[in-house]
């Protein structure tokens, strides 16, 4: 999952959080975090690498060419879903906005396969996707994952990243386990250690 900045620094890649293989929604979220000391990574910050994951995610074909604008259109959207798990954790109301937009990319393209009719096979169920709606259909698919995933079983288990400052969500679904990873794992177990000789220092 390695890529970079804007600004073409490499960037360190994490792994997966829990549950994003579950939710697309929930890796869509984690396309930007921040890590310690000051470093921070965006999956989608160009248009080149916001065409690799939708396409590592199923979301788009080769054909399709990704401009800044759609680019933006994805964080945009990435950070109405993250104000939206956020709120979900913290037990608070999200934003209107927020609720807003999820709900305009979830009606922005139709949800029912349409019904085409070809010469040799007859009646049959299709998806629309023209290329110039690609985006929509992605964008689509990512709210429509996210509503289910705040509305479905999962909800319960959602959980913000407990080692700061990463602000990555995942899903406990080991235990009581609430980190994103292994590194972020072994880092706040070794913060509370250091904590806890402090404290018997003193």
């Amino acid at each position: 999952m390695d890529d970079t900045q804007a600004t073409g620094t490499p960037q360190p890649a994490l792994p997966p959080a829990p549950g994003a293989d579950r939710h697309r929604s929930l890796d869509f979220a984690d396309t930007a975090a921040t890590l310690p000391a000051g470093q921070s990574y965006d999956l989608l910050a160009t248009p080149d690498a916001a065409m690799r994951w939708l396409t590592a995610h199923g979301l788009t074909t080769p054909d399709v060419r990704l401009y800044e604008l759609c680019a933006q259109r994805m964080r945009t959207l990435r950070a109405h879903v993250r104000a939206l798990f956020a709120a979900r954790v913290d037990g608070t109301a999200p934003a209107e906005a927020s609720l807003l937009a999820v709900n305009q990319a979830l009606t922005a393209v139709p949800t029912a396969p349409l019904l085409s009719w070809d010469g040799a096979e007859g009646p049959r169920r299709v998806r629309a996707h023209p290329t110039d709606q690609a985006v929509n259909h992605a964008l689509a698919t990512l709210a429509a994952d996210a509503a289910d995933l705040l509305t479905g079983p999962d909800a319960g288990i959602l959980a913000a990243c407990g080692s700061a400052p990463c602000d990555r969500f995942l899903l406990r679904t080991h235990g009581r386990r609430h980190w994103c990873s292994t590194r972020c794992g072994d880092r706040a177990r070794a913060a509370r250690a250091y904590a806890q000789r402090g404290g018997a220092s003193r």
